[in-house]
């Protein structure tokens, strides 16, 4: 788990988060309420995400499951996203538990989404993974298959398509991933402009703390920041 962070150097990092978004939305002729920025509370303790949450913190999201489940009684009212890789045989856990799940994959998670969340009498918001690097280590949609699987998983019940999210493959300059944002700001223009049923279209999750200027910069409506905020991590 996550060092325990003082209220101090959350305020500082989260001032600077907030300083970072306003530039980078400047630069891109933006308004800053237009970026929706969003905790990546991975290993995060839930008192430091309600401090968080009390200091502005609208949307918070988590990459496990059993992390997830922790802390979910403990939260204060908050937006929760599940941002990370989720098995099929997780869906049911946490089908109640978030209103997004931002890492729909490929078709068979999309499925199983759609038949727990009819079973629950729910309807979830979902954004498509992308690879966007084609990198065989990651999963996700290779972008000529985007269109293709969107317009199957729109029509599948209990769901609704808000968008896409993407992560670039990792670079050491933050300069290095704008090539991909800017694909992916391409693609999901392009999947807004088919106005498929049932595909909203409105959310392009993409950038993290080292690069998500440069993906503000590129059209992004969502940011997942963890370290900027929360500081350096160890997970286990």
């Amino acid at each position: 788990m996550t060092e325990k962070l003082s209220a101090e150097e959350f305020d500082r990092n989260y001032e600077s988060v907030l300083e970072r978004l306003a530039a980078a939305s400047r630069r891109a002729g933006r308004s800053p309420d237009e970026i929706t920025l969003l905790a990546a509370t991975k290993t995060v303790d839930a008192d430091t995400i309600n401090y968080a949450v009390d200091k502005g913190i609208t949307h918070i999201g988590e990459n496990r499951v059993q992390e997830l489940l922790s802390k979910f009684d403990s939260l204060k009212p908050v937006h929760r996203h599940f941002i990370g890789h989720l098995q099929t045989n997780k869906v049911r856990d946490i089908i109640d538990k978030v209103e997004m799940i931002e890492s729909v994959d490929s078709l068979r998670l999309a499925n199983e989404i759609s038949k727990q969340a009819v079973r629950s009498e729910r309807s979830v918001d979902v954004l498509l993974e992308v690879n966007i690097g084609g990198e065989p280590s990651k999963s996700g949609f290779a972008p000529e298959e985007t269109e293709s699987a969107l317009r199957e998983i729109s029509r599948l019940p209990g769901i609704r398509v808000k968008g896409l999210m993407a992560i670039p493959p990792a670079a050491d300059l933050p300069e290095e991933t704008r090539k991909y944002f800017r694909n992916m700001y391409k693609l999901f223009i392009d999947m807004r402009d088919k106005k498929i049923d049932n595909s909203i279209m409105s959310v392009l999750s993409m950038g993290m703390s080292n690069d998500f200027d440069v993906a503000v910069e590129e059209g992004a409506t969502l940011v997942r920041v963890g370290t900027s905020l929360f500081g350096g991590r160890v997970y286990k």
